[in-house]
């Protein structure tokens, strides 16, 4: 079954498409302003959704994992990317301004505590959500897990992803000389910033090109070219936030501080065959939760649109709107 009959299924399990009733520019501060929208029922249980990346930027499919006569969804644009300006700024533009500007969302919505639900990079920004401000999180869904340490991004720029796609891989480093194949994030990054915008849009090409072949357990390896703004965008505040350790303290800060969480509820949903984010990541983070669940999805790799992702996705938050004590 190839990957366009695959993200066909996967709709039938979609709540159906539905238009935000409000959108907006936030002002956060440093000259960024954030694309802030909200759909469903605003009375109904507040759920904020954390998009991938850094630099993915939210979609209209986002809504469509939500009862829209349950729910009350926000979805906003992280710094940087999408809709939010100014696009592809790096300056003041860290996983703590983000955790702030999610701050300023929600106090600007009149929202006392809300589910967060996060995928990737939104998995991270969700557990460092939840891990500074707890009093405010009733429930996370986590898929994809990201954990933001040197391991994970070994395994997917360090070559060992490369050993499962060896063709896929030999594209990703083919732009860099030889001599700088032995740091790739460092090497992309030079090119991503180097101030000539034809290099940064063919280089955030290939680097988005990597992630885009390994997303979907169907793929061949093969990904369409993204367009240059976006995945010059995209690119640039993956390797600036990657460069950086994700901006925080220390590696494997995320599992060390989930006691803070550990009273929260939630659940995690993870493609077996994830080669972007592997399950060894949402397996750790499960064993240190005891309150959370982790559902792990036969024949699934990392990507949103897989059925077997979708399904439990929706599955969780039909449950969680069933429990009575968020």
């Amino acid at each position: 079954m190839d990957k366009y009959s695959d993200q066909k299924r996967a709709v039938h399990f979609l709540f159906p498409p539905i238009n935000p009733f409000d959108q907006c520019m936030l002002d956060v501060g440093q000259g960024h302003r954030v694309y802030v929208e909200q759909s469903g029922n605003p009375d109904g249980i507040p759920v904020v959704v954390c998009h991938g990346g850094p630099g993915g930027g939210c979609s209209p499919a986002m809504r469509r994992f939500f009862d829209p006569d349950v729910y009350h969804i926000i979805l906003f644009d992280q710094r940087g990317c999408g809709r939010s300006r100014p696009f592809a700024e790096v300056s003041d533009n860290t996983t703590w301004h983000l955790i702030k500007d999610m701050e300023q969302i929600r106090q600007h919505l009149n929202i006392d505590r809300w589910i967060v639900f996060g995928g990737s990079w939104g998995a991270t920004l969700s557990l460092i959500y939840a891990q500074t401000h707890p009093d405010r999180v009733m429930a996370l869904v986590l898929r994809g897990v990201f954990l933001m340490t040197t391991s994970e991004l070994q395994w997917f720029y360090g070559g060992d992803a490369g050993r499962f796609w060896p063709e896929a891989w030999a594209r990703f480093v083919a732009p860099v000389p030889d001599n700088e194949r032995a740091d790739l994030i460092g090497a992309y990054h030079k090119r991503l910033f180097s101030g000539d915008l034809a290099e940064e849009k063919r280089f955030g090409q290939a680097w988005s090109a990597w992630e885009n072949a390994l997303a979907s357990i169907s793929s061949n390896g093969v990904s369409v070219e993204p367009p240059g703004d976006y995945a010059r965008a995209f690119a640039r505040l993956e390797c600036h936030y990657f460069s950086n350790g994700g901006f925080l303290d220390y590696d494997g800060q995320i599992l060390a501080n989930m006691g803070r969480i550990s009273h929260i509820p939630g659940i995690i949903v993870q493609g077996r065959y994830d080669m972007i984010c592997p399950p060894a990541s949402a397996w750790r983070l499960n064993e240190l939760w005891p309150n959370g669940e982790l559902a792990m999805v036969r024949d699934a790799g990392h990507a949103l649109s897989e059925p077997g992702i979708t399904l439990e996705l929706v599955r969780a938050m039909k449950r969680i709107a069933d429990w009575s004590d968020l």
